[in-house]
């Protein structure tokens, strides 16, 4: 029966052979280890979606991604926007296959040891995690403009979105992928691009010229280094548009997990954001570039939604 199954959804990144090896392992060993586990290969990111979607109509009991960030997202959607036959979401699961795993390395999985991740899976802990909602209004205005997206790591405006989309569009050029994003870094650092965003939060109302906001659940690839996913707050940093040597500094303080004594750091924490004007800005939600238009985006958190499995 489904319910007492795994639906593994693997997510191979295009142009990647190390994913392709590591799924070659992975799956032998998950069997190894006995477990009765249905799986299917995403064609791409929409049909991650749609994959965990089915999965969650048929019943089965935990949705495990391998993957990477923009993966699991795709897969939390799918559950969040389907009702389940059981009346509950399924739990969900990662086993760290892409580039970035930053929710995935926040409970202490890694990539490099994939038997350590299906080791801690097979146990079924799990822990009630925070799921936040991101809706947002298409400048195009019409009806279709109203979308909704979840997320459980964070939502960023600005330019690490702008890096994260750059180092999509030129992934093919490197071999590298840790050199696609320095040189994505780089480019953008040195355009020093900014925007006005126009927010609300906490009855304070701010209009501020930045170079990104992270509204982060997680560690929101750094930006965000004291939030946690099951506190029922979002954390909120802005980044000014400091000069090039303090944008450097900036980074290596990003690195050093101390991005928050930047001086050109604000930080907020609260339940709730939002923001009439991004300026323009790109954004992304978990590693997931929005293409969409968008004028204005509301941000909120649901405490302790859906099961997460953990070490």
């Amino acid at each position: 029966m489904p319910s007492h199954s795994w639906a593994v959804i693997y997510c191979p990144k295009e142009g990647s052979t190390h994913t392709h090896k590591r799924w070659k392992k992975i799956r032998p060993y998950l069997n190894e280890m006995g477990v009765n586990f249905d799986y299917v290969q995403s064609e791409g990111p929409g049909s991650v979606e749609r994959l965990a979607s089915m999965m969650t109509k048929s019943g089965y009991s935990s949705i495990i991604v391998v993957g990477g960030d923009s993966a699991l997202n795709h897969a939390l959607c799918g559950i969040m926007n389907t009702p389940s036959p059981t009346g509950a979401h399924p739990a969900l699961g990662v086993i760290p296959n892409g580039f970035g795993n930053d929710f995935a390395k926040f409970w202490g999985f890694s990539s490099d040891n994939y038997k350590a991740t299906i080791n801690a899976l097979v146990c079924h802990n799990t822990r009630k995690v925070d799921v936040g909602i991101m809706q947002y209004q298409s400048k195009e205005g019409s009806n279709d403009g109203n979308k909704s997206v979840y997320f459980l790591n964070c939502v960023n405006l600005g330019i690490a979105s702008a890096i994260t989309n750059l180092k999509r569009r030129t992934s093919s050029l490197f071999v590298l992928k840790s050199l696609t994003y320095l040189i994505s870094t780089l480019l953008l650092i040195f355009q020093r691009m900014s925007s006005v965003f126009e927010f609300s939060l906490s009855g304070e109302h701010i209009k501020q010229r930045a170079m990104g906001i992270c509204i982060g659940s997680a560690h929101g690839y750094g930006q965000t280094p004291s939030a946690v996913p099951y506190n029922g707050l979002l954390d909120i940093t802005l980044v000014s548009k400091p000069a090039i040597f303090q944008i450097f500094h900036g980074l290596w303080l990003l690195y050093a997990n101390r991005f928050l004594s930047h001086k050109g750091i604000r930080v907020w924490r609260t339940k709730h954001i939002h923001f009439s004007s991004l300026g323009g800005s790109q954004v992304s939600v978990d590693g997931r570039v929005i293409h969409d238009r968008i004028q204005s985006i509301d941000v909120q958190i649901m405490p302790e939604e859906i099961d997460f499995l953990i070490p």
